[in-house]
Formats: structure tokens, sequence, C-alpha cells
């Protein structure tokens, strides 16, 4: 079987290219021009380079059995709200519509718990659970609802779909990194000493991998699974961190008017003055919230492996020294 993946050069890409190269899948992995594709090194997948909007794609997509649509902008910033668009929701649809004309037999398509929005109070939510859109914070979490509806759009009108939905994944191969992974860079290198009263939901990347070729397998067309595993506070995270390290976990909480005010100065004035903020504002207000999920339905349905989450921070840590120089 031929897989065609997107977002293959990128974090759970990347695990996922592993896996099913692991599984005896052959893999094609479309690649944007500019992509850095240090993650695909050595690696035995054919490369096609295109972006999700191409009008050609189906021609790139041709051949292959199943496609994972794993590619997706991610930005916090204001500013980047029509490229979230752009990519997230006009390419998803695009590429539904190509892996149509490629009669691409199966898709697993990645949302995001950031699609689903958050409990009240800390509550963790389900796949059951929809949070208005109008109440998902920032255009990056409303473009991947959007991007959710054209999935289901796509089912309605006959395609076979599943769609998963990861938490926060932790491990090896985070190049950018993400938000959380930059949460461990700052740790190693000492710069963090406050943290701010928040909460999340983490789980092992290469579980992530397995999610997605358990929902192939299993899953329900139409149906959504999220992937996740335990929820932690952010300073139940540091404190692991701590033991894995000996880094001392930082022990005071920093009040959520200081951040916030920072971030409105960075991207509201240090923007229009030509410097390049540091903190987005949509990034503070969404950790003003606990992001609590429950996984038992992947976990009943699919099978989803639960790994314990220390195994992968260390992963996770030794990447990010190796990739980074760490002061």
């Amino acid at each position: 079987m031929r897989a065609f993946v997107t977002g293959g050069s990128g974090f759970v890409g990347a695990n996922l290219v592993r896996l099913l190269l692991q599984q005896g899948y052959k893999v094609r992995v479309l690649v944007r021009p500019t992509s850095c594709l240090d993650n695909l090194k050595s690696l035995e997948v054919e490369i096609v380079e295109g972006n999700l909007n191409d009008s050609d794609l189906s021609q790139k997509i041709k051949g292959c059995h199943l496609l994972f649509h794993v590619a997706a902008h991610y930005s916090l910033w204001q500013k980047d709200k029509q490229a979230l668009y752009l990519n997230n929701v006009l390419g998803t649809r695009n590429i539904f519509a190509a892996a149509s004309q490629a009669k691409v037999e199966r898709i697993v398509y990645t949302s995001s718990v950031a699609a689903i929005g958050v409990g009240e109070n800390g509550q963790a939510v389900d796949e059951t659970y929809q949070s208005p859109v109008e109440k998902l914070i920032g255009h990056y979490k409303k473009s991947k609802y959007w991007a959710e509806r054209e999935a289901v759009k796509a089912v309605e009108l006959g395609q076979d779909i599943v769609i998963v939905n990861p938490s926060t994944p932790i491990g090896a191969w985070d190049i950018k990194p993400t938000p959380t992974g930059n949460i461990i860079v700052r740790f190693l290198q000492r710069k963090m000493p406050f943290y701010l009263n928040t909460g999340l939901n983490l789980i092992d990347v290469r579980d992530v991998a397995w999610g997605h070729l358990l929902a192939l397998e299993k899953g329900k067309t139409g149906d959504r699974y999220i992937l996740g595993n335990c929820n932690l506070t952010l300073k139940a995270l540091l404190e692991k961190l701590a033991a894995i390290t000996n880094i001392p976990a930082p022990n005071k909480i920093i009040p959520y008017p200081i951040p916030y005010t920072a971030a409105w100065i960075d991207e509201k004035i240090l923007t229009l003055l030509g410097k390049k903020p540091s903190v987005p504002l949509d990034g503070v207000r969404m950790a003003r919230q606990k992001m609590y999920y429950d996984a038992t339905k992947a976990k009943e349905e699919l099978g989803l492996p639960q790994s314990p989450i220390e195994p992968a921070l260390e992963r996770a840590i030794a990447w990010f020294q190796n990739k980074f120089i760490l002061e």
C-alpha cells in the first residue's frame, strides 16, 4: 500500500512517516519548496514538492491508496490570519478534492483538540463536546474548526475520511519547535523563572503516530477521535522535567495580567515599529484555560496506546539537547 503524507517534514508527520515505513508502507511525502527536510533525511520516501492549494495536486497524489493529511499552518500571531485560512481551510478542501480525483481509498485527517475547544472550569471534554466557534481563541483554532468542517462535508459527499484530534504530543523530531517543545527548550536553558497556572493534555508523539494508523484500520468514517493521554498542570510538567534533568523547576506563578500586558505591547505596538514580537497575545489568552481532554473513545475503539509520559519527555529532552545549542 502506498500512502501520501502531507506535513511529513514536521513533528507529528515525521513520526508518522517512520511508523508507516516500519509497518511496510510505501510513502510519498508532499513538501513545500521552502520546507526544512532534516526530519526526512536518510528515509526511503518519495518526495514531491508542492502546496496544498496546487491545481495539479491530484497528479501528485495519483497512485497512492491512502492519504494522511497532517499538514497545517500553525501560528498564534494575529497578522497570520489570512495564511491560516488559506492553508488550513482552503488547502484542506483542495486536497480532499484532489484525493477524490486521484481515487484515494481512505483518508485520515489530522485535526486538533484546538478545533474542539475547552471545557468549563478545567473540565476534561471528549469528542461529543464542541465549543461555539466564536468562543475558540485565535484564528488558528478557528481555522482548524472550519478545516474539520471541510472533512465532514467531504464525508457527506461520499469520501471515506476519519478525523483524529491530537492533544499535545511530546517526543523527538519537534523541529520548529511546538509551543510545548519551546517550554522544554526554555526550561533546559534555565529561562523559565515563573510559570502560568494552566494545564494541558500530553501524549507520547509515537502514540499519536500509532493513533493515525489505528484510525486508518479501525476508525469509523466521519467520526473524530481525540489522541490524548494524561492531563497535567504546567507546574506538574515542569516538575517532571526537573526530576529528569535535575534543573530546579520554577516555584512562582506569574499573574496573568503581566504576560497579557507584555504580549499586548509586543503585538500591538512593537510590530508597528518594525520589531519582531516574542509573545503572541492569543497564546497568552489560551494559557488562561486548562486544556484537558478525555481520550476514552480512541482507547476503546482504536486501541490507542497510553505510554507513560516520562520516557517521551526524556526523548524530547535528548532530541532538543542534540538539535539546539543549549547554554
